[in-house]
């Protein structure tokens, strides 16, 4: 059984999806009293941080002639000023002064506005939400970082040059291991697996598990699961016990769209400071599966210039099958004001990798 998704370089009907949230930065990169200019779906964002710690975003665009505010600097009473005219704008990005005004002209500035952006940030990581309409309220949270201590222990960003579609359901895809992660180190003979999966509130879920993948054997008897919900929040939970003492580690991957042609991965792991000795694996290993998958996308791109209809085949790409109809779902229930009905079924998938 076969489905065709007329995606091409520039994805299914509308690429971006919105009243949602995407990891924007890691917290680290951003400094007290700091700002500077983030892509995001396709549009310009000043991401800044306060002197008082607090993240805030707006639209890195100035409304009088159109410099990016991101360019100005911030002022001791927190408000970004900009560099062409020195127009004001608080961090709600509501206009806070203009310097040009002389007595006698009585306008209020206030009444002008640039769009901002709620922000989130937890265990390390800055959200920011995209609402369909400009102002509305966010219509959910981020999702909870279940751990115990919120520290980063690893993280890596690479860029994928592609849309968000093709770095999402390539990251997802289950039987494309032993072809794209082809090293003699890593090599081994394909079988046939068997996950069972179940629908979650705007995703999917690989319920919990004994991973097959050898590394995994350090850790000692672990079970592993692995969720998926939009825009492209994929967690992976390990769960298990060694030398006597039960842990977990959390993995975070996560498709933040710069553009319809750039993406950037964002992979993050928190586990205990006692587990500190598996890091060389992440250093050795993180970067190198990445890397491989940014370079099969950039592959898939020459194909990719000729817009084909793209080909998707029971079972191995029911992940990728999934992500296109809850982003459908998603998307209309967005556009219509109705209520989200995800598409997905508990099943069992089958595939050979």
């Amino acid at each position: 059984m076969t489905e065709t998704v007329a995606m091409g370089r520039d994805g299914a009907g509308d690429l971006f999806v919105r009243d949602l949230w995407y990891v924007i930065a890691l917290s680290r990169s951003l400094k007290p009293g700091a700002m500077r200019r983030e892509m995001l779906l396709g549009e310009p964002v000043l991401l800044g941080r306060g002197r008082d710690g607090k993240a805030f975003a707006m639209r890195d665009i100035c409304p009088h002639r159109g410099v990016p505010l991101s360019a100005g600097k911030m002022l001791a009473n927190g408000a970004v000023q900009c560099p062409y005219h020195g127009w004001e704008f608080r961090k709600d990005g509501v206009c806070s002064a203009i310097p040009s005004l002389v007595e006698g002209q009585d306008m209020d500035c206030t009444k002008i506005s640039v769009r901002s952006y709620p922000v989130r940030e937890d265990a390390g990581l800055i959200w920011v939400y995209v609402a369909a309409r400009p102002g509305a309220a966010p219509r959910n949270e981020p999702p909870v970082i279940d751990v115990p201590v919120k520290k980063i222990r690893w993280h890596e960003t690479q860029l994928f040059r592609c849309s968000i579609d093709h770095a999402v359901i390539g990251l997802m895809d289950p039987a494309h291991a032993a072809y794209v992660h082809d090293h003699w180190w890593w090599k081994r003979k394909a079988r046939v697996k068997e996950k069972h999966y179940a629908p979650l509130p705007t995703g999917f879920v690989m319920t919990a598990h004994k991973p097959s993948k050898p590394a995994y054997s350090l850790l000692g008897d672990v079970t592993t699961e692995i969720t998926f919900e939009l825009p492209s929040t994929r967690f992976e939970t390990l769960k298990g016990r060694l030398l006597g003492h039960g842990f977990k580690i959390v993995g975070l991957t996560v498709c933040t769209p710069r553009d319809a042609e750039n993406t950037d991965i964002i992979q993050v792991f928190w586990f205990p400071w006692w587990l500190s000795f598996i890091l060389p694996l992440f250093w050795l290993l993180g970067p190198t599966f990445i890397g491989d998958d940014r370079k099969i996308v950039e592959l898939q791109r020459e194909g990719l210039k000729f817009n084909p209809n793209l080909m998707l085949i029971q079972d191995g790409d029911q992940p990728a099958i999934w992500y296109h109809r809850v982003k459908k779902a998603w998307a209309e229930s967005t556009e219509k004001g109705t209520e989200f009905v995800n598409p997905v079924r508990e099943r069992v998938l089958r595939w050979k990798s």
